[in-house]
């Protein structure tokens, strides 16, 4: 399994999406639920209990509940013991092959984060599961149709997959014009379908959809994303020089605006960007073709939970 330092995608937003539909923690059977009998019930965890969940009655979910909250203050001790059993899902990109999917801009998808703490060193690991390697996507280019995404019901996913936690992110609309993917074992998500197609290291934190706009985090990503040399796109340049391109335009589950009607609001439509920052439209004078360094991609959202990657050396071969 690739467990790569990876970081992981509103304040997620991380998102991831928003974005998008958020699930509250969920913990697999086992150690998490023997630690909700009480203190001393999982030695590894008890001085952890009394220092971040004192006064904190057991039974009910309240103590699990209560380290979820404090997974950043934990000992890697306890860490480790809540590691325990490690789902299945963990290693669905163990036998990953690439997938080159074309004809890709403005394609509707969402993405599935399977959540879990890494034993070896006591991150926060999402497997992503994303419906844009599906292999039947229809004409009209919407691999996530509205009426199936709604049958998605969190908690049976949690349960499912004996997970810690469980986000979406989407819907989007992918903008790039063609990329290739890691693609791995296919899970079910209420009625939809999506295969494995990235693994993010949160950190301490458990939810995607918690990272904080304009902070950069990374993403195991070995495989290659090409916007079209005359291809509009929406670019951000930072404070230390650098320029990010819109990969994901977040839709959300209840869309405020179109994409065609963000673009023509151009870059005054920003409120939050930092001191320092710019939004830019360009159109692209070559190709953009972007494939990661050492396999880690950097990426960020911005305050609407749109999604973009780091453009220049070590990502792609230009810089718009």
């Amino acid at each position: 399994m690739n467990r790569n330092g990876l970081i992981g995608l509103k304040s997620f937003w991380i998102a991831a999406a928003a974005l998008g539909a958020l699930a509250q923690p969920a913990f697999a059977e086992g150690t998490w639920e023997k630690l909700d009998r009480g203190v001393d019930v999982v030695r590894e965890c008890s001085g952890d209990v009394a220092r971040n969940c004192d006064g904190v009655l057991p039974g009910k979910g309240r103590i699990k509940a209560c380290m979820a909250k404090h997974l950043a203050d934990l000992s890697q001790g306890c860490l480790k013991a809540l590691a325990e059993p490690e789902p299945a899902v963990l290693s669905d990109g163990a036998q990953a092959v690439t997938k080159r999917i074309e004809n890709s801009h403005l394609m509707r998808f969402i993405e599935m984060y399977l959540a879990g703490i890494d034993p070896d060193t006591g991150n926060i690991i999402a497997e992503c599961y994303g419906t844009y390697a599906n292999p039947d996507i229809p004409a009209d280019k919407d691999s996530a149709p509205q009426a199936l995404v709604e049958t998605i019901n969190m908690d049976q996913v949690k349960k499912e997959y004996g997970v810690l936690g469980v986000s979406m992110n989407g819907p989007k609309l992918w903008l790039p014009d063609w990329f290739e993917v890691e693609v791995g074992k296919v899970r079910k998500f209420g009625d939809m379908v999506a295969p494995w197609t990235a693994q993010l290291n949160l950190g301490k934190k458990l939810d995607v959809n918690k990272v904080m706009p304009y902070k950069s985090f990374t993403i195991a990503r070995k495989s290659a994303v090409n916007w079209n040399k005359g291809t509009t796109v929406m670019v951000i340049d930072d404070a230390d020089g650098n320029t990010w391109i819109m990969k994901g335009f977040e839709l959300g589950m209840h869309p405020e605006r179109t994409y065609d009607e963000f673009m023509a609001a151009g870059p005054a439509i920003f409120k939050q960007l930092p001191a320092g920052w710019k939004a830019r439209i360009v159109t692209l004078e070559q190709d953009n073709h972007e494939v990661p360094e050492g396999g880690v991609a950097t990426i960020m959202a911005d305050e609407f939970f749109n999604i973009y990657d780091k453009t220049g050396p070590g990502m792609s071969n230009y810089k718009p």
